[in-house]
């Protein structure tokens, strides 16, 4: 088994363009699962069309202060690492939008005054887009603050519905290099990042490999979007880095009529089915020689 994280230092960069497309072809030979992690935009849906079968709310624990014991100490705020707790003469406040449910106030208490109760922060959608492409969404509540613990429900999910036994799982990742992307690029086989030869792609890919080779230990590698002949940016950086590049898609306006419409790219041109074939066959051979 071989889990692909699809990935970009930012966001514009083509990477569910890549993300789709490889399912596809990947679920033509393997039984394929796909994970849309961009919870905050998911939108790998409008592409790959799938059945959706369940709606799941995804919820976590947040901290809820009984007024009749709490003595206002003030120890439920000095344990809180991320200021989620404000403790004043008369009353204590909760701030559940940057909660991060670690728990530590309520096993801190010494009154033994708060609580944690469920809020719901999002949702999956779980479905098929046909019998050998499973596909998980997650989508965070508008007006929460906090990601990960949606990302970590899509990847829960398909690792309790045995999807992480398949031969192939891609996960479509957020963009940039913020606690959602570090989440999401746990438990990865080989990280793919997607980037364009701009200045603003060069400085981008340079955090997303300091973030997923140099930090998390990842082995990478790179494809080159909207690619120019007279552009060698990337090309320079990645020898440099000795970093492989295993696709590259030109700057091509039937691409991006066909993205415009919600067509994959391996149905509006078929001419790549072979190219993204070859690409999981270098991802496969990237991964395999990292664990060597």
């Amino acid at each position: 088994m071989i889990k692909i994280v699809v990935a970009s230092g930012k966001g514009g960069t083509g990477k569910t363009l890549v993300a789709t497309s490889l399912a596809l072809v990947a679920s033509e030979d393997s039984v394929t699962a796909f994970l849309d992690a961009d919870v905050e935009a998911p939108n790998a849906a409008l592409f790959l069309h799938p059945r959706l079968e369940e709606h799941l709310l995804v919820e976590r624990l947040v901290p809820e202060i009984d007024a009749n014991r709490c003595n206002h100490c003030g120890r439920c705020a000095e344990v809180c690492q991320y200021n989620a707790l404000a403790v004043l003469p008369n009353q204590t406040l909760v701030f559940s939008e940057v909660c991060h449910s670690c728990g530590s106030c309520a096993r801190q208490c010494p009154q033994g005054a708060i609580r944690e109760v469920p809020q719901a922060i999002g949702s999956l959608d779980v479905g098929w887009v046909d019998t050998s492409l499973s596909f998980v969404q997650g989508t965070l509540e508008i007006g929460q603050a906090i990601a990960t613990p949606v990302i970590r429900a899509v990847k829960r999910h398909a690792r309790e519905a045995g999807w992480d036994r398949f031969s192939v799982n891609i996960v479509d990742a957020p963009p940039g290099t913020a606690c959602p992307m570090v989440e999401s690029l746990r438990g990865a086989s080989v990280v793919l990042l997607v980037t364009e030869p701009t200045s603003f792609g060069l400085h981008d890919l340079r955090l997303a490999i300091e973030v997923a080779r140099d930090m998390l230990s990842l082995p990478v590698a790179v494809a080159i979007n909207k690619e120019r002949s007279d552009n060698t940016m990337m090309d320079d950086f990645c020898r440099a880095e000795q970093i492989p590049v295993v696709l590259r898609i030109p700057l091509d306006r039937r691409i991006a009529v066909a993205y415009s419409q919600g067509i994959p790219l391996v149905q509006a041109l078929p001419e790549y089915r072979p190219k993204l074939a070859e690409v999981l066959q270098n991802l496969r051979r990237i991964a395999t020689e990292d664990r060597t």
